[in-house]
């Protein structure tokens, strides 16, 4: 029988679909070859040498580690080992996510993870927004080799007039205005893309496609929290993905205090909390931490293309 917690303080509100603003950029042709691009700074990668238990963090589109860095941290200060990589294309500027797609930002996640499994006896997978997707993918595939997942305003589907005008769209208008720093917190700030690269907005497109399909081998605990009020992901995305995986120990937990990027948000402590507490379940290691930890923030510059 499937066990399904949920928690909610009050009744969630309207959902908010995305529309883009297309504003053209001029000189905005793709080039074969890039030179190398520096990092924004905060938008490293960061990785900790910790115990037998180890999770690996999945960045938004656009976005950088800078939005799950906090995270990271909590969690590597309770001693577990952490990785939270820069996906291909992100954290530099938003032209050099029109030479990759979501195969290349799963590769990326796919390699991070062989090298925990490599190094822990437990991995599990978090992940934010388009993140949480990737995230799903790897346990549809990697099946027990994730012992669980944590997914924050998980994303199911492109929402909108734009989901229809993709395919043509992109081969028109290089970008278009996005949504950045979707936080309710007061002073929040996420460091990511002001514009929505277009090829890669059609390659994300057809990762939710792909992974919605996908969703019954997911079989992994989860717990999933979402904000009511989300103006990049609406509730119907963690809806769908709640009724189609094949998950038995499920809790979903309503973050109603936050927006999109809720992890740098008014209840980015309760996240943290109740994912420490999800992982205390489920591996009997964690709260016991090992010696002296490493921490790698790698900094430097990121190849576009």
């Amino acid at each position: 029988m499937r066990s399904r917690t949920v928690k909610y303080a009050s009744k969630p509100r309207g959902t908010l679909v995305v529309l883009f603003v297309i504003t053209p950029l001029m000189n905005t042709h793709l080039m074969n070859r890039r030179p190398k691009v520096p990092v924004l700074p905060g938008a490293e990668p960061y990785r900790h040498e910790g115990g037998e238990v180890g999770v690996l963090l999945c960045h938004g589109f656009t976005g950088s580690p800078q939005s799950l860095r906090p995270w990271a941290e909590y969690l590597a200060e309770r001693g577990l080992t952490v990785s939270l990589p820069l996906l291909p294309g992100h954290g530099t500027r938003w032209e050099d996510m029109q030479l990759t797609g979501w195969q290349d930002w799963y590769a990326e996640l796919d390699r991070e993870l062989r090298a925990l499994r490599d190094r822990c006896t437990q991995v599990f997978v978090f992940g934010l927004s388009m993140g949480a997707a990737l995230a799903m993918r790897l346990a549809a595939k990697h099946g027990d080799e994730i012992s669980g997942l944590v997914l924050v305003n998980p994303a199911n589907k492109v929402h909108g007039p734009a989901a229809y005008a993709l395919p043509v769209l992109r081969h028109l208008v290089p970008s278009v205005k996005g949504i950045i720093s979707d936080i309710a917190k007061e002073g929040g700030v996420e460091i990511g893309y002001s514009r929505v690269p277009l090829h890669a907005a059609h390659s994300m497109r057809n990762l939710y496609a792909l992974v919605d399909g996908e969703l019954p081998q997911v079989t992994q605990p989860m717990l999933l929290l979402h904000s009511p009020q989300d103006h990049v992901v609406p509730p119907a995305d963690s809806a769908r993905i709640l009724s189609r995986v094949s998950s038995t120990d499920v809790t979903e937990s309503l973050l109603e205090q936050s927006y999109h990027v809720a992890t740098l948000d008014h209840d980015a402590d309760r996240i943290f909390e109740e994912s420490y507490a999800f992982l205390g379940r489920l591996a009997p290691a964690v709260g016991k931490k090992s010696g002296v930890g490493h921490v790698d923030q790698q900094e430097g510059t990121a190849t576009g293309g």
